[in-house]
């Protein structure tokens, strides 16, 4: 048994900032209980902590998705904004809250305004790429054309070429429930997979797609829904599948701020592939660090998680 199994806490988490610490706690600041002059603290801490991150865009990117998340049920984001009006991050964080408001309610309230704020960032840092993902969220909320989609993932990629949410947004739109279909999505993914290095952000891209294949077939239920497990067996996933054990659990081998999350979902596919133990090497990076999301796809996640990692830790 390894010394990470021998002292492993009392039980799994769901933790938003995975294991960037200093995030953590600025986000449980952000989620604890208003008091007087706490706001002016709070938008204080987020700043300091944007900043921190510097021209690192993966962690930038990482920690502005974890703290709008936080901050969509408060006014923080247009406080901040209105502390610094002439300030990139302030108006970027802006727009990221209110395409998390539009996610949840499935439509945005003012798109164009958030559109706004992302293009005027634009012009202020020409080389932040995080502008153009938030941009390509609102996009993608939008359904809106793909010509136009596509020229804002062109502005991404030229700065950031395999920044992780703008990949994960792109597949997404490409997908059949979505604006595009079945073929676009696997073209999309050809096209990645053999081009990424197997350190970057965006490495998870061929897996996220199976998992959303495997969630797509099972919610269809009837006879393909309980044949789902199959889908792992195809000469594709399998080579996935093998691809990211080879490689993605060695210590130290993946270094972008989302680790955890992509060796979350490396865990639930060997899982739905039949191959639980082969995902010790995983958990065993993991910890205690549950991510929602795929676990939701077979139940609750915490006990999904908990109970496929005490199989695999045995």
């Amino acid at each position: 048994m390894s010394i990470l199994r021998r002292f492993r806490s009392s039980g799994p988490r769901l933790l938003p900032e995975l294991d960037d610490v200093d995030l953590g706690r600025v986000r449980r600041q952000l989620n604890s209980l208003g008091i007087p002059g706490q706001g002016a603290i709070q938008v204080d801490q987020v700043e300091r902590l944007v900043q921190q991150a510097g021209t690192d865009w993966d962690r930038r990117g990482h920690r502005l998705a974890v703290l709008a998340e936080a901050a969509a049920p408060s006014g923080l984001a247009r406080s901040w904004r209105l502390r610094r009006p002439n300030s990139a991050d302030p108006m970027v964080f802006e727009a990221w809250v209110e395409l998390v408001r539009g996610r949840h309610a499935g439509r945005m309230e003012d798109a164009r305004a958030a559109a706004d704020h992302c293009y005027r960032a634009t012009g202020v840092v020409p080389e932040d790429p995080t502008p153009w993902v938030v941009l390509l969220g609102i996009l993608r909320l939008m359904r809106a054309d793909s010509r136009e989609l596509f020229a804002v993932w062109n502005e991404v990629v030229e700065r950031d070429p395999w920044n992780r949410e703008a990949h994960l947004q792109m597949l997404r739109y490409l997908s059949p429930e979505e604006c595009g279909s079945r073929g676009r999505q696997l073209e999309f993914v050809d096209t990645v997979r053999t081009s990424v290095p197997s350190t970057a952000p965006a490495v998870a891209v061929e897996l996220t797609a199976l998992v959303d294949e495997h969630a797509r077939v099972a919610a269809k239920g009837g006879v393909e829904g309980l044949l789902v497990r199959r889908q792992w067996t195809n000469s594709r996933a399998a080579r996935a599948l093998d691809a990211a054990l080879a490689e993605w659990p060695r210590p130290g081998h993946l270094r972008h701020a989302a680790a955890r999350a992509d060796l979350n979902l490396l865990a639930f596919a060997l899982v739905q592939a039949g191959r639980p133990r082969e995902s010790a090497a995983a958990f065993d990076l993991i910890g205690d660090t549950a991510t929602a999301w795929p676990w939701v796809l077979d139940g609750e996640p915490l006990q999904e998680f908990g109970y496929w990692r005490s199989k695999a830790l045995v």
